[in-house]
């Protein structure tokens, strides 16, 4: 199975020591050895970088790693492949432009007839399941809305509606981006927590790196980290519920599904 993470901030915010620890399980601490993806946005524009080799040993993961893009939405992904080659192409996240926004997505499981899925004239390049669900959504909403929508929230409600309909097929846990709202939604595991102030110290679960936040933040920085696993020891993460979804903005959580969350230390 692939590996998730994603950032919110309410502020431009580096990834850098969230993306050391998730870099660990990319053929290093984890299986996940075929290829990798970050999408960094700064505004509504965005940076995506990309590598089909195992993010462990990727000279452009370690430039990723010591180079500290500021954003305020992040979605990353590291893949252990299960359908489609192991390429470029179907390498995640995966973006597209729709309503003026580029959509940014990336998918953990499995799904069952992919390929039957209608995904009208958003044609997927490669060859994955992820990719078949990511242009089926975005069909899907241009089908809904035949113009720009007026209320985002609603969007964001009709894709959990339609991720619902995905996980009949199989597993779908999923981070999904416009620029400024950044959605997961949860089948089976996905983890999440909201730091601000007072701020601490965090240590990665896969390396032994630790870093005082107090010495990176202002008071009044949020910032919301989702990933598959936990990232850090000393922590307590957010455990979603099969079926959950939530939406966060600038890194605050702007609506829950009636899922419970269960605390994790």
């Amino acid at each position: 199975m692939c590996e998730l993470l994603g950032m919110s901030a309410n502020v431009p915010t580096d990834i850098c020591f969230s993306f050391t620890g998730l870099i660990q399980r990319g053929g290093g601490t984890g299986p996940h050895k075929d290829g990798w993806g970050i999408t960094l946005y700064e505004g509504y524009g965005y940076r995506t970088f990309k590598d089909s080799q195992a993010c462990f040993h990727s000279p452009i993961a370690r430039f990723i790693q010591d180079y500290p893009i500021k954003s305020r939405t992040v979605i990353s992904h590291i893949r252990q492949a299960n359908t489609g080659s192991v390429s470029l192409e179907n390498t995640h996240p995966f973006t597209r432009a729709l309503f003026g926004r580029y959509w940014t997505y990336a998918h953990n499981g499995q799904l069952k007839d992919y390929e039957q899925l209608d995904t009208g004239a958003i044609t997927p390049i490669g060859n994955t399941d992820s990719e078949y669900a990511f242009c089926w959504i975005l069909s899907q909403l241009s089908q809904r809305y035949h113009s720009i929508p007026k209320c985002w929230s609603s969007v964001f409600y009709f894709i959990e509606e339609l991720s619902t309909q995905l996980t009949k097929s199989g597993i779908f846990n999923m981070l999904l981006s416009d620029g400024e709202y950044l959605m997961a939604f949860c089948a089976t595991k996905l983890f999440w927590i909201t730091r601000r102030a007072p701020f601490g110290k965090a240590i990665l679960l896969d390396q032994d790196i630790e870093v005082d936040f107090q010495q990176q933040t202002n008071s009044d920085d949020v910032v919301t980290v989702i990933a598959t696993e936990r990232l850090t020891t000393n922590e307590t993460w957010n455990k979603m519920m099969p079926g959950e979804c939530l939406l966060f903005r600038f890194g605050e959580s702007t609506r829950a599904s009636s899922k419970q969350k269960v605390l994790i230390s």
